[in-house]
């Protein structure tokens, strides 16, 4: 795991300009430091020694160094694919996975990324043809930025890498802060940075001559295939059993999170890890130390944990908001910083468990087309004119279940945690240049337009909540302390074997993910295969209305900033109405609260 940044210009690059770019996210590899330049390329890498600790130093180039790459990532299937390029005459000169992707690209070209099981950003420089081949994973697990101007192509893990560039112009990009508010992540390729881009997951980034070329190469595909359960559940373990096996791979220890739930437990009974890591909060409701604990005493293995209290959690909320590059206004995104700090001071690499609930249909939401079965047999005409009346009311859960049963899915659903409607967006937004969230979405549903309403679901969670909120907030809390977080969900295989699950393998009347459950009940010595979908739960609807933290909020939306982006009279009516206990809107209010302390990071230092 590691920081990659470079650009390439008519200019000779300068060492200074890559130098300080790669010192800006120096955080993702503090053990070692490498650069290539020539007349038109600089890459830089910042390096997190896991495998071939002693030879492993990037950038790493093929025999005659007329090709060089840096990576940020794990190849699990660098082994085999060593032994295949070798048979094609290739010269190894280490034992990393990073020379696998050299002579992978020299003998494939493009193709080289259909054959990588793992998890990847990187770029490599042909120096022949005067042309930069980068990828991003399929799963969207490592992040990869890039940014032109002034006839200078930059990329990055992080877009702060860019600030160090003097071609690099900061500026802000307003017309996504509606959709912000809706999704509670950034949605799109663009970025709250003018002309940053991230390259989206399972694409490829060429650039020469001055034009970039984008295609992809990997997107999800469902074929939903009837069978025994019994049987679904045994493919489900053969497969997590050889992806935990594959993610273990490493010269350095490997360790593991681990919360009450089913995915993390499940991953721990398979892997045993020695070292387990728990956070949790002195209110009882929102603390899985106890049963993680009791799993890791039944597996006769140690687990670490640690109670956050409100205070410290306010206090490292801006530095995490900088490392998030966006703001992310997830709750547990600050959670995994306290569970990745107190790793990081035994491990350099753990296990954690997302891509589960995407996977095998985890969330609670994937049950309305069972629980809300006989609503959905009143005619259509009849529930789409209740919803339109249900939606002039306030947001209570009897109007937003009539309004969202009486539209088509397309129509109002961008996942399982939407905060904002469009609508309420739009109005606290003082610019009313905004993007809607259906035209966000709405390519998914396009793609997808054959598959089931659960299908379509999986899709638009993984792509705008795992992908941008989750994963986003798993890299940059693990990298902020030089840990590698590795997730065998996310796993060629595993996805195999979730593609053709049938909807009752994912969920039925009594529960969640019931096939997941079922290979999970075989290897976990406790009852946390039963356990409901938690997450990372964080007591802030109860901390806003402490003094403290209220007053704390109140400031920020009575700020000059504050003026300048919303309309301070609603945003603080949302403050009071929680305050008051009148209406729940801490996500709300939360959500707006996370911009404006991250814009404070970025534009007003």
């Amino acid at each position: 795991m590691c920081g990659i940044a470079g650009y390439i210009s008519e200019t000779k690059p300068s060492k200074k300009i890559l130098k300080a770019m790669t010192d800006r996210i120096e955080h993702r590899g503090p053990d070692a430091e490498g650069f290539y330049l020539d007349d038109k390329c600089a890459l830089g890498h910042r390096r997190l020694s896991i495998i071939d600790l002693s030879t492993g130093d990037q950038p790493i180039y093929n025999e005659d160094k007329t090709i060089a790459i840096v990576f940020n990532g794990e190849i699990y299937n660098y082994v085999e694919l060593r032994e295949e390029l070798k048979k094609h005459k290739h010269k190894f000169i280490t034992s990393s996975d990073t020379e696998v992707l050299v002579h992978g690209y020299e003998e494939w070209g493009s193709k080289l990324t259909t054959k990588l099981r793992g998890m990847f950003a990187f770029a490599i420089w042909d120096s022949n043809k005067k042309e930069l081949f980068c990828a991003r994973d399929g799963w969207g697990i490592k992040p990869f930025y890039y940014y032109e101007n002034n006839k200078t192509f930059m990329f990055a893990s992080e877009i702060k890498a860019f600030l160090d560039h003097p071609d690099f112009k900061k500026e802000f990009n307003e017309r996504i802060l509606s959709s912000y508010l809706c999704f509670n992540s950034t949605p799109t390729e663009e970025t709250f940075f003018k002309g940053v881009y991230r390259l989206e997951p399972g694409h490829s980034l060429t650039y020469k001559d001055g034009k970039i070329k984008i295609e992809k190469f990997f997107e999800l595909e469902f074929n939903e295939t009837d069978n025994d359960l019994d049987k679904i559940a045994d493919d489900i373990e053969k497969a997590m059993k050889d992806s935990v096996k594959h993610h273990e791979i490493a010269d350095v220890e490997v360790g593991s999170f681990l919360s009450s739930g089913i995915d993390s437990s499940y991953l721990v009974s398979l892997a045993r890890p020695d070292k387990t890591y728990t956070v949790g909060y002195d209110n009882p409701k929102y603390d899985e130390i106890s049963y993680a604990k009791d799993l890791a005493k039944k597996l006769n293995i140690t687990n670490k944990s640690k109670k956050i209290t409100k205070e410290e959690y306010i206090k490292a909320f801006p530095k995490i908001q900088y490392h998030m590059d966006e703001p992310l206004a997830d709750p547990s995104a600050i959670a995994l910083y306290f569970v990745a700090e107190i790793a990081s001071k035994d491990v350099k690499v753990v296990l954690s468990g997302e891509g589960a609930d995407e996977f095998f249909g985890g969330y609670n939401t994937y049950r309305e087309e069972i629980d809300q079965g006989w609503y959905m047999k009143i005619p259509y005409f009849i529930r789409h004119a209740a919803s339109c009346v249900a939606g002039l009311f306030p947001e209570v859960k009897g109007f937003n279940f009539i309004w969202r049963r009486g539209q088509k899915l397309e129509n109002y659903n961008i996942g399982l945690g939407r905060v904002f409607r469009d609508e309420e967006a739009m109005k606290i937004c003082n610019d009313k240049n905004q993007l809607h969230t259906r035209d966000i979405v709405a390519p998914f549903y396009k793609k997808y337009q054959n598959n089931s309403n659960t299908v379509k679901r999986q899709v638009i969670d993984f792509y705008f909540w795992l992908v941008r909120d989750f994963l986003h907030a798993v890299d940059r809390n693990t990298m902020m302390f030089g840990l590698e977080a590795r997730t065998p969900f996310l796993d060629k295989e595993v996805f195999k074997v979730a593609s053709k699950l049938p909807v009752y393998a994912k969920i039925n009347k009594e529960t969640t993910k019931p096939a997941l459950r079922l290979a999970a009940k075989r290897v976990i010595p406790n009852e946390s295969y039963k356990k409901k979908k938690l997450g990372f739960p964080v007591p802030l609807r109860e901390w806003i209305r402490e003094d403290d933290l209220y007053n704390e909020i109140k400031t920020k939306f009575n700020s000059p900033t504050a003026h300048k982006f919303f309309d301070v009279k609603r945003i603080n009516k949302l403050l009071e109405q929680h305050k008051s206990g009148k209406k729940d809107c801490y996500k709300k209010v939360w959500n707006v609260y996370t911009f404006l302390v991250w814009y404070e990071q970025f534009f007003e230092t």
